[in-house]
């Protein structure tokens, strides 16, 4: 298939009206969309190492969550990181895709991943646009318990818990940030409330709020969805070779 056979085939599955306004995700870069793709990597993040790696394996398409391009380039020089990359692209015929917000919102992306993971049952989607998602645990678990399950489940290297000292069973998740969403995780009656990043001041409050909150890293809540990302490329040609690769450049000391 060709990358645009490719492109046209994946936003049947995830179509743009998912996006958010803000967001800029589609197809990022594609010197020829005519080219054959043959081989495909899929990764959180299109960093240079992903792009150098991609170089030397003779890959033809990089799938990507986060978009390549988010704000406008002012010049493509090799003075700027992201115009260095889109050099480095359009010189050796690499495509780029990348699904953004519409990949955090689309039955099985990011959050439904997450659910499926993490054990939540009858998940629904809440917030914005419907991006987040929420459900219940087969049985009910200590903050604690639930905490150290959910560090194994995600192999992130910790999670960060502000505990309001109540039982864990509804829980919603956003992956990624998504402290923004807490308001209505909270009206939709979450005890708990998972994500990647949710930041000092509203953790500080957990307990006054009456919900318990996870921050498990905004790599770890949303590389999983590389799995589905896989999948639907599999699925358009079993013939392609596609290959997942951490991008996580952040690391505990």
């Amino acid at each position: 298939m060709t990358v645009r056979e490719i492109y046209d085939s994946l936003i049947e599955r995830i179509p743009d009206a998912l996006a958010e306004a803000w967001d800029n995700d589609g197809l990022m870069c594609a010197s020829d969309d005519t080219r054959e793709v043959k081989r495909a990597l899929v990764t959180l993040d299109v960093t240079e190492e992903m792009v150098d790696y991609a170089i030397a394996g003779g890959i033809d398409l990089i799938l990507s969550h986060h978009p390549l391009i988010f704000k406008p380039l002012k010049n493509l020089t090799e003075d700027d990181h992201i115009a260095r990359k889109v050099i480095k692209l359009i010189k050796h015929d690499i495509a780029v895709i990348s699904f953004h917000t519409r990949a955090d919102k689309v039955e099985g992306g990011v959050n439904d991943t997450l659910c499926e993971i993490i054990g939540i049952k009858n998940a629904v989607p809440f917030g914005e646009g419907g991006l987040g998602r929420i459900g219940e645990l087969d049985e009910e678990l200590s903050m604690e318990d639930f905490s150290y399950l959910l560090k194994g489940l995600l192999d992130c290297d910790g999670v960060k818990v502000a505990d309001a000292c109540i039982p864990v069973q509804r829980v919603a998740v956003v992956g990624g940030d998504g402290k923004s969403y807490l308001g209505a995780a909270l009206e939709m009656g979450a005890d708990t409330f998972v994500s990647g990043r949710i930041g000092y001041n509203v953790m500080a409050e957990a307990s006054e709020m009456g919900i318990n909150l996870l921050e498990a890293g905004h790599f770890f809540t949303e590389h999983p969805v590389t799995a589905f990302f896989q999948s639907l490329l599999y699925h358009l040609d079993h013939e392609m070779y596609v290959e997942v690769r951490s991008s996580n450049m952040i690391r505990l000391i």
